[in-house]
């Protein structure tokens, strides 16, 4: 494959997209490319918000490898840094502040864009998806004229999805002409009931999900004005495509909100697809984004990296059969993150466990009976002691 792009969208639940399932037409660029993709249905993250899932989207490790992180740390490989050590060349286009140059997320790239020294809304706190284009297609459009024979890796990451859930009226428009707010009224529920975790009213939550909605329905608009570059470049036909989150949202399924330290489907569970790596179709085993890496290597014909803890998933018949891990902690009762108020999961097959250790809770579920994760069986299920056994040993192991 001459080139790759990996598109990343912060907060994107799976259930939100068409192709996997949602009836709302918020997706249609995504759906059409998914119809002519690698589909994985059985997709998880490392970990409910962006710092517990990046590290294995990029560099096929996960969140508390080696503790408590204070940035990138240097025992970590960036998938950036073998890519550009191959020759090939490396851009990155974002705007979310846990993945900056500052902390060490700038490493392997020729061109590194973070967008932390732009001017944006105070209410909004991000560089929208359509200035990350903007950038993202000048560079591509400058690498074609000037290094066409160069193969080319290239991130970008649309935050849009992400609260406080404030989108432009043309979008929702677009996605739910029902909807009229301004924008006021748009981020006085964010703040008090996002920020406040109030899930009392449920049709306010209501009218947060609808807003969430339209904001996939806007990065689908984006995503097509991608598209429509690589092809108009003449890029696309040797591209490949990977399109997944970092995490999901939550409205209330397991009494909260936004993306907290939980380790539940709507969450975890990762909108996986690959398009132009030579297979189409749908795959249902179990894979986790620590598996992104790796196949970015492999689709560039690379040899592996011995770092990455995750493996190729193209071709799909390669996969060997294992369970995916996910860890985190809690971000919001201490600055920086709180050590001591853990939490794990193991996914194997249609099984889920998940572990606080303190207070020490175990929870198991059965995804394929219960995938809303209502009936906790682990006190009954005959795998119970068996999966445990899988999770104990990545319990706080930097300690051991």
């Amino acid at each position: 494959m001459k080139n790759v792009v990996l598109l990343t969208l912060d907060a994107a639940r799976k259930d939100a997209f068409g192709y996997c399932g949602n009836k709302k037409d918020l997706s249609p660029t995504f759906d059409e490319l998914a119809s002519q993709s690698l589909v994985f249905t059985k997709a998880q993250t490392t970990g409910p918000y962006t710092q517990a899932s990046f590290p294995g989207i990029l560099t096929s490790s996960h969140f508390l490898e080696f503790g408590q992180p204070r940035g990138l740390s240097p025992k970590r490989t960036l998938v950036s840094e073998p890519v550009h050590d191959a020759g090939i060349v490396t851009a990155a286009f974002h705007s979310n502040p846990y993945l900056c140059d500052f902390l060490g997320w700038n490493r392997g790239w020729d061109t590194f864009y973070d967008s932390m020294d732009e001017e944006v809304d105070s209410r909004i706190p991000y560089v929208r998806g359509d200035r990350i284009n903007r950038r993202a297609i000048e560079w591509l459009t400058s690498h074609s004229r000037q290094h066409r024979d160069k193969p080319f890796f290239m991130w970008l990451h649309y935050m849009d999805v992400h609260e406080p859930y404030m989108p432009n009226q043309r979008f929702a428009d677009l996605a739910d002409p029902a909807l009229s707010m301004t924008q006021d009224e748009m981020y006085a529920l964010f703040e008090d009931v996002i920020l406040q975790r109030d899930v009392s009213d449920t049709d306010r939550v209501a009218v947060l999900r609808r807003l969430y909605d339209v904001h996939v329905r806007e990065i689908d608009t984006y995503f097509a004005e991608l598209l429509n570059c690589l092809d108009e470049l003449g890029n696309l036909s040797e591209t490949a495509i990977i399109v997944t989150n970092d995490h999901g949202d939550e409205f209330n399924e397991h009494g909260g909100l936004s993306h907290d330290d939980k380790m539940y489907s709507e969450l975890i569970n990762a909108p996986l697809l690959i398009y132009g790596a030579g297979e189409q179709g749908i795959c249902d085993k179990v894979v986790s984004n620590t598996d992104i890496p790796p196949t970015i290597v492999n689709l560039f014909e690379l040899p592996a990296v011995d770092a990455f803890e995750g493996q190729s998933v193209v071709p799909s018949s390669g996969i060997a059969e294992r369970g995916v891990f996910g860890e985190a902690m809690d971000q919001r009762s201490k600055k920086g993150g709180d050590l001591d108020r853990d939490i794990y999961f193991y996914r194997e097959g249609d099984l889920k466990i998940i572990h606080r250790p303190e207070p020490e809770t175990w929870e198991l579920y059965n995804l394929a009976a219960d995938p809303k994760e209502q009936t906790n069986i682990f006190e009954s299920a005959n795998e119970a002691e068996r999966l445990k056994a899988k999770i104990l040993p990545r319990i706080r192991r930097w300690n051991c």
